[in-house]
């Protein structure tokens, strides 16, 4: 059971009213003298009266049903009583009786106190579930922030279990989670109840909202900092190459930090030194920053060393705070356990990169065909099978019942593939990545594999598609990263089918020739395994995007492809999505959908230019595809949830890309060249992600606070939110040439925006609030 979060959810506020500049009143004699003074314990309250769920089970003791049908958590792999989850203390309910509330609008008493922020535990049944939740103030006021929980049964949580108990109590070997949840609290305030979100009952194939413990912060009157969960990372910093330790360092207090305040984070531990101390600059009270410090091993200290040591936080030449910590020191090779995989994360440059360019190119390329906005084009030879679906009728009208999908394989030429222009367009539409095809569902393989005749070299193109793009972009667009996607199974291979069977005629069932690859091999010890072991040596992606799951080796594989990046001369930092067929992961992948709030443990949203398809459906109209305004949109709402966006393109089978597409990607690139800035190196605001519709929210760390505007605004931009905002910052408009007036006004931030800045913006009208200071 881990203490750190694989997937933390925070709240979106929506519609609060906070003071933004104006710190609450502390005694003159402490803020002269710059005096620290200590942040009170977080304060556990007990939701028992409130409880109305049997969500969590042992092997002995059976009776719950956390999400309607009967499947629970597994009690013994979770704690009872007081708990630390991500440097939170938390009252954990136990196994034996009710103990969590399916959130149906129940109000829930608080102690009566100023709070910065109200931490949950939170699990979502059937899916993300997440409403608005309501804070009471003693006054008679009220805030409203998003209060959410990730689906329990996505791979993971703050807590986590390797499995579930089923209805009729047998081990469902598959991971679930529970997550921590933050909703923000007006300091200025005193805090009476919080009524919690209408979601739905626990019920089957309905998504509802699990509340299984809850916690206040206090604010602290004064200048003070609290250090939350720090920890070890596998992860190097791209400056000086050197091991990070990564903090959470929270403004606890009432009075702004500032660069005068010289707050730093160091670690202290034997055997390793700090080489690169983490500087906060700016920091408002609620704040928090994530920040990394850079240590090396002394000499004669071996990689992967477990020491004791401590994270230290100071400012104004004084230690303000101090959290011991067991440290591992240096990164060994990576075994092939899960255990010794989950040291691994997504690294920083997949971080910072933000919006990647997915390719979907294949033998699906030719008949490129499904009815538009309802089905993926790329999956046609599995549509083909059901003769219900509507590719079963197309195929038989337009090629006749003796045509195998196979038959294709010839007419998939790529003779027009150019790869210098299509880096160059990536690169020219902002993207910091692509990833392309290796090898889809269908099995044909983009490269010269050695353990099958059923690829591009040796059939179709005779061109090793791969090495072209990847030479490509080695010599034209260095700074792109490179990725490859890979498919575990594949629908027809005879030595695993995935659907169950081997090729056959769709209309006759008669059997019918995989082409090129020779039945008979154990699928995953010679085949799966042995092919992606030929990408990772043969190719070195810096990102590997599994797809689908099931039978794998991955642990061997994953293990190899780590250690294969961080022993070279020169180590470079690699990552792989949760789709392996293993539990472990560095990000999650949420397809045509993203996450409704802030997810803290790293997410990559995915989808096709195309209304519902990510390989080329030549049935779709040009006007159905993404508008401009719509990839914009959609990647500032993904990056204010801490999330990447993989836009997906789907060439012709000739290697052309359609004209649509390209229009389409370089005017998200005009769009990035003017407000990049507010986008790449930046992270999510730990306060909110987004408030009503319109209103997105970036921060670029220590420097400056990005406000996003969906909509065209009015001579008058009014931000009813605690902008990190104050006397001496500079707030201007990307794109616009001239500083912006503005004021805070009620709590709010009000910025006066002239006729000529609102036409100077496009999609989306970003307003960067510098800090100074």
């Amino acid at each position: 059971m881990s203490t750190y979060p694989r997937r933390l959810v925070l709240g979106v506020a929506a519609g609060v009213a906070a003071s933004a500049a104006l710190p609450l009143t502390v005694t003159a004699e402490a803020h002269a003298a710059g005096q620290w003074v200590p942040v009170p314990d977080p304060v556990p309250v007990p939701l028992d009266g409130l409880y109305d769920n049997d969500g969590i089970d042992t092997s002995s003791a059976r009776g719950g049903d956390f999400d309607g049908s009967g499947y629970t958590f597994p009690g013994e792999e979770f704690p009872s009583g007081r708990v630390e989850v991500d440097g939170i203390p938390f009252l954990f309910p136990s196994a034996d009786a009710a103990n969590n509330v399916v959130a149906l609008g129940q109000r829930v008493e608080l102690p009566k106190g100023r709070y910065l922020s109200a931490f949950f535990l939170t699990a979502g049944s059937y899916g993300n579930a997440s409403g608005k939740a309501t804070v009471h103030y003693a006054d008679g006021t009220t805030t409203t922030a998003g209060l959410g929980g990730a689906d329990w049964y996505a791979a993971g949580g703050s807590l986590s279990a390797p499995y579930r108990y089923g209805p009729d109590g047998t081990k469902d070997e598959h991971s679930v989670g529970i997550g921590t949840s933050e909703v923000w609290l007006d300091p200025q305030r005193e805090a009476v109840a919080v009524t919690l979100p209408v979601t739905n009952p626990a019920e089957a194939n309905k998504a509802s909202l699990h509340v299984f413990a809850l916690s206040l912060q206090p604010v602290a009157q004064g200048r003070a900092l609290a250090l939350l969960a720090a920890r070890s990372t596998n992860s190097l910093l791209e400056s000086t190459g050197a091991q990070s330790v990564e903090a959470t360092i929270v403004n606890a207090g009432t009075v702004a930090l500032l660069a005068a305040d010289a707050v730093s984070v160091r670690v202290d531990v034997p055997g390793a030194r700090t080489v690169e101390p983490a500087r906060i600059r700016r920091l408002d009270p609620g704040e928090q920053a994530r920040v990394r410090i850079g240590i090396r091993n002394r000499a004669g200290t071996a990689p992967g060393t477990v020491r004791d040591g401590s994270v230290t936080v100071s400012g104004r030449g004084t230690q303000v705070t101090a959290k011991p910590s067991k440290l591992n020191l240096g990164v060994a090779d990576y075994q092939p356990t899960e255990a010794s995989l989950s040291g691994h994360q997504a690294p920083y440059w997949f971080h910072s990169a933000k919006f990647g360019i997915f390719i979907h190119w294949g033998v699906y390329s030719v008949p490129a065909w499904s009815p538009v906005g309802k089905q993926y084009a790329e999956w046609y030879w599995n549509h083909l099978q059901d003769p219900a679906n509507a590719v079963h009728a197309y195929h038989r009208e337009t090629y006749g019942e003796d045509f195998a999908y196979d038959d294709f394989i010839p007419m998939f030429t790529a003779e027009r593939f150019d790869p210098r222009a299509w880096v160059e367009l990536f690169r020219d539409a902002g993207a910091q990545y692509h990833v392309l095809t290796s090898k889809h569902h269908e099995g044909f393989a983009l490269w010269d594999t050695k353990v099958s005749d059923r690829s591009s070299v040796k059939m179709g193109p005779r061109r090793d598609l791969i090495k072209e793009l990847f030479e490509a972009s080695r010599r034209y667009t260095p700074e792109l990263h490179r990725g490859l996607y890979f498919s575990m199974p594949e629908w027809f291979n005879p030595d695993n089918p995935w659907m169950g069977h081997a090729p056959r005629n769709p209309y006759t069932l008669e059997p019918v020739p995989y082409t090129g690859h020779t039945a008979g091999k154990d699928y995953v010890k010679d085949y799966q395994a042995p092919q992606m072991l030929e990408l990772i040596h043969g190719y070195d992606p810096s990102v590997l995007w599994c797809d689908i799951g099931g039978v794998n080796d991955s642990v061997h594989v994953l293990a190899e492809y780590f250690n294969h990046a961080k022993n070279r001369a020169r180590p470079v930092e690699v990552t792989v999505n949760n789709r392996s067929g293993i539990g472990f992961h560095d990000f999650t992948t949420p397809e045509y959908t993203t996450y409704e709030n802030t997810v803290v443990a790293k997410w990559e949203a995915s989808r096709g230019l195309d209304p519902f398809s990510y390989g080329y459906n030549k049935a779709t109209p040009d006007d159905a595809y993404m508008t401009a305004e719509e990839v914009v949109h959609s990647l500032v709402d993904i990056v204010s949830k801490n999330g990447n966006f993989l836009l997906d393109i789907g060439p012709r089978a000739d290697g052309t890309i359609p004209e649509i597409m390209q229009t389409r990607l370089r005017e998200t690139g005009r769009w990035l060249r003017t407000n990049g800035e507010a986008i790449y190196d930046t992270t999510y605001w730990s306060r909110m992600a987004q408030l009503g519709e319109d209103l997105r929210f970036t921060v670029r760390p220590n420097e400056a606070f990005y406000i996003h505007s969906l909509a065209r605004p009015a001579a008058q931009l009014t931000v009813e939110a605690p902008v990190p905002v104050r006397a001496g910052d500079k707030v201007t408009m990307l794109g616009h040439d001239r500083p912006l007036t503005w004021t805070v006004r009620n709590g709010a931030l009000v910025i006066d925006v002239p006729e000529a800045a609102r036409k100077a913006g496009r999609h989306a009208w970003v307003f960067k609030v510098e800090w100074h200071g």
